[in-house]
């Protein structure tokens, strides 16, 4: 297969398993959905979906997040993982918010990306789930399966990201880098991997990663 026709068997496979697409983190609004992304860095959306209404129970927008302490915030986020640096964030941007942006999400790159503790992939989330704008998030599952399925070389996610913009549709991405990351999840992921489910990369999987895969099912 050429690289266009592996896009289009992606396509139209995700399209068949997945019609409808649930956006993986809790939230109510773009307030709340940017809360809950900065909290997934190196953390399962399950337990951000588990911490998340303890900390929006307190504070639900920025104005009653400042008037909580940054200890406070470490305490109740405390079991999604690198607690100390998202309090700061959250605390911090919650300041920016209210004296640079009259209390709202900005709906910019740019903008989000000057907040504290918000880089490229947090940002992205916000502007295509929030905001409806094309982008592309790759979290770990996207760029494992970029490579798997020869769509990328894999070399960083960055240049994950260029791919993927490249060989699929614009009006595409909100959608279809959701259907990557539940299909990663289910059929394909990096531990315990059965070929047998993984019906993408069984059929248009990169040669290397099938040939080991199949010593490791041989031992």
């Amino acid at each position: 297969m050429t690289k266009k026709e592996r896009a289009t068997f992606v396509i139209n496979t995700l399209n068949e398993l997945y019609p409808s697409i649930p956006i993986p983190l809790d939230h109510k609004d773009p307030y709340t959905l940017l809360i809950a992304v900065l909290l997934s860095a190196q953390c399962t959306d399950v337990r951000v979906n588990q911490i998340t209404p303890l900390l929006f129970a307190k504070a639900d927008n920025p104005y009653d997040m400042v008037k909580l302490s940054v200890e406070e915030i470490k305490e109740i986020i405390r079991p999604c993982g690198l607690s100390p640096m998202k309090s700061r964030g959250i605390y911090g941007l919650s300041e920016i918010l209210i004296d640079k942006h009259n209390g709202e999400v900005p709906q910019s790159f740019e903008a989000l990306e000057e907040l504290p503790a918000v880089g490229h992939k947090t940002a992205s989330v916000v502007m295509s789930q929030a905001f409806g704008v094309p982008a592309f998030p790759v979290d770990t599952h996207i760029h494992r399966l970029m490579y798997r399925w020869n769509l990328s070389d894999g070399k960083n996610v960055v240049q994950t990201e260029k791919d993927a913009k490249a060989i699929f549709p614009r009006e595409l991405w909100n959608d279809l880098h959701l259907q990557i990351i539940w299909y990663g999840r289910e059929y394909s992921p990096a531990r315990g991997w059965n070929l047998e489910k993984d019906v993408i990369t069984r059929t248009i999987g990169r040669k290397s990663v099938l040939k080991e895969l199949e010593k490791v099912r041989k031992l």
